[in-house]
Order: structure tokens, then C-alpha cells, then sequence
């Protein structure tokens, strides 16, 4: 089956037995591929919608991104190792998904050039929201990532008020992986 939906289209040939399960999974570079229910839960509290401009930071193998695609109109994702990025892209590009775009960059710096964003997906744990992120923010555009150290992470979503501050909302507890820049 080639479905972009299909999560074995982006885990590792050894893995794919396991693709459907709900848990996270090795994609190589030291790097997994979030559960099924966290993809969803963050695609659902950003509220992503036919008409969103949306960036992820850490498409990883990509599926979020191809997800993401079949509801967004476009997606921009940064990946910070190339050989991921590189795998993702050519992914998207067999699948035909061609409403998604990933570079390989510093996430923790977004991607200006396709600013502002209606959604910004971060899937990786950040001590502090990274100053670059909510610059890139549309008007009542949201952002979704979890922050706080390993043992006290929490999910938060920022939106983008008319004013220009930013509304939170607490989601909940999480554990993710930590927010790593590109250059370490």
C-alpha cells in the first residue's frame, strides 16, 4: 500500500512490523518516529485546518509532515540532520505528496522565508520556547510543543491573539525527546 498516511512508508525496512503499534520508532540517525496518538493529538490542538500554512520543526522520516499535508494546504518542514531531511524528501516525492517541503536547517530557528506560519508543530521537548518561533506566527496562528525539562514536560499551545501577544493553553503532561539545534 502507498498511502502517505501509512506509517510503514516512513519506518525503517526492520521496523515496519511494529509501524502500527503505538509507540515511537527508530527511523536511524538516532532519531524515532513520534507515536501515532501524539501525532494526532498535536495535529488536533493546533487545529489545522484546509486553508493553514504549517511548519514542523523535526520532520524526522516525514510522517507528521505527509499528515499534516493531506489537511494543510502547505507544509514547510525543518529536519536538522540532512541525511533524514534528504530520506524525507525523497519520501514525498514517491509518494507524490507535493504540498510538503523539508530543508534541512536548525528548527530552533523556524523558517522565515515561508513566515508567517496559521500552525507551528514542534515535536521535541524545548527547556524554553525558542525566541525565533512565535515571530513566525500568523495572526491567531498557533503554536504546539511540549516544554519543560524530561520529568516535568508539559504541551503547550501559544495562539497568537489580535493584539499580538500570545494566549497559552496547558495540554497536559508529555515526554518527548529533547529540541536539539543544528549545530549541536
Amino acid at each position: 500500500m502507498r498511502c502517505c498516511r501509512c506509517r510503514a512508508n516512513f519506518s525503517c525496512r526492520r521496523r515496519r512490523a511494529l509501524a502500527y503499534s503505538d509507540q515511537p520508532l527508530a527511523i536511524g540517525e538516532g532519531q524515532t518516529i513520534s507515536q501515532p496518538y501524539i501525532v494526532a493529538l498535536m495535529i488536533e490542538a493546533a487545529a489545522i485546518g484546509p486553508e493553514d500554512h504549517v511548519l514542523e520543526i523535526g520532520a524526522g522520516s516525514g510522517y507528521a509532515a505527509a499528515v499534516m499535508g493531506r489537511i494543510a494546504r502547505t507544509v514547510h518542514a525543518v529536519e536538522r540532520l540532512p541525511a533524514l531531511a534528504r530520506a524525507a524528501g525523497e519520501r514525498m516525492r514517491a509518494l507524490g505528496i507535493d504540498n510538503v517541503t523539508i530543508i534541512a536547517a536548525d528548527g530552533a530557528r523556524g523558517w522565515r522565508a515561508h513566515a508567517p506560519y496559521d500552525a507551528i508543530l514542534v515535536p521535541a521537548a524545548a527547556a524554553a520556547l525558542p525566541p525565533e518561533l512565535p515571530d513566525q506566527l500568523a495572526a491567531r496562528g498557533r503554536l504546539v510543543l511540549p516544554l519543560g525539562p524530561a520529568s516535568q514536560q508539559r504541551l503547550i499551545r501559544l495562539t497568537r491573539r489580535e493584539d499580538g501577544g500570545l494566549a497559552e493553553a496547558d495540554l497536559g503532561d508529555v515526554r518527548f525527546v529533547p529540541l536539539i539545534a543544528a549545530d549541536g
